[in-house]
């Protein structure tokens, strides 16, 4: 590792790195490297990467771990729209100092459709940190992830590590240029079990659908009453920023998760909406599509000229 990734070249600047490993002993080298320079520098750090790396991790480091903040990722990114308020709180728990971040929101045995959302929140690290200093490394299995998904980290990291060289990446393009690629279709479902129109005056009919419904799905009573709340936001959202309007459906998806699809005119304005913890004083909104994120275990966000769909998944488990 080199002092372009691991330390900041100046007081105003943000790097964000993709580093390309390709098995155990280079992930240690990579991560344990940067997290001692920081370390060493007396940054602040998070190590947030799949449970099974956190173990090698800390192994590696060995006293030098309990300097370190550690995160399951796959408990703090199960849905991929969370990762970055967990990100950003960090940061600003340390309030003029250059934070320090190791990430790994992709992983093999994520979803095509949890990949395309983690795509989607890589390419926003680089507008929320916009005019902030630190470095957010993010790690990709070279030899495990599908070959679309390394040329997405080209496009979504301005810098690259492979072989232990840095380099700027040629196929850097800006967020917005991704997000609008990641507005592929949603597939279709076999079938659905409620399909419901509404305005401001059905709210209560659209809570009352969706707790009945959800009775009947394998999920917990914590869990559906997360899910009904969801489903609640979602539609006062349409009600008081999409329209005026919405429709709403519902089904069960593979392995008996509770899907939610949201349909409405409105438009996702921000892109960092529901992404940013809202501050009490905030008037700017995104306090409902917060929500939404916290409780559900994937938001997939379709934002296309005749509206806005999200898609809301709970899954048993």
């Amino acid at each position: 590792m080199t002092d372009t990734v691991t330390t900041c070249p100046d007081a105003e600047t943000f790097v964000h790195p993709a580093l390309f490993y390709r098995d155990l002993d280079e992930y240690v080298r990579g991560t344990g490297g940067f997290v001692r320079d920081a370390l060493a520098a007396d940054e602040p750090v998070l190590v947030a990467v799949p449970g099974p790396r956190l173990d090698a991790l800390r192994e590696e480091l060995g006293p030098d771990a309990a300097s370190v903040e550690f995160a399951d990722m796959t408990e703090l990114g199960r849905n991929p729209g969370r990762i970055l308020a967990a990100l950003q709180g960090f940061a600003d728990q340390h309030p003029g100092r250059a934070a320090r971040i190791v990430g790994e929101p992709i992983w093999a045995g994520r979803s095509p459709a949890e990949i395309l959302e983690a795509t989607r929140h890589e390419a926003l690290v680089n507008t929320a940190f916009t005019d902030r200093r630190g470095t957010v490394l993010c790690m990709y299995d070279a030899t495990a992830l599908p070959p679309r998904v390394l040329d997405d980290a080209r496009r979504t990291h301005p810098t690259l590590i492979e072989d232990s060289r840095v380099r700027a990446s040629s196929a850097y393009v800006r967020a917005e240029v991704v997000c609008a690629d990641c507005d592929l279709p949603l597939p279709q479902p076999p079938s659905t079990d409620v399909e419901l129109a509404y305005t401001g005056g059905r709210l209560g009919e659209v809570r009352e659908r969706t707790d009945a419904w959800v009775r009947d799905t394998k999920l917990t009573p914590l869990r559906r009453g997360d899910f009904v709340i969801a489903v609640n936001e979602a539609a006062a959202n349409s009600v008081a920023h999409g329209g005026g309007s919405g429709s709403l459906r519902l089904w069960t998806g593979d392995c008996g998760t509770a899907v939610a699809e949201i349909r409405d005119g409105g438009r996702l304005t921000n892109p960092l909406a529901g992404r940013r913890r809202p501050s009490p004083a905030s008037s700017d909104g995104g306090r409902g599509l917060w929500m939404i994120h916290q409780l559900c275990d994937l938001v997939e966000v379709r934002a296309h000229d005749t509206g806005l769909t999200l898609r809301l998944h709970i899954s048993p488990a």
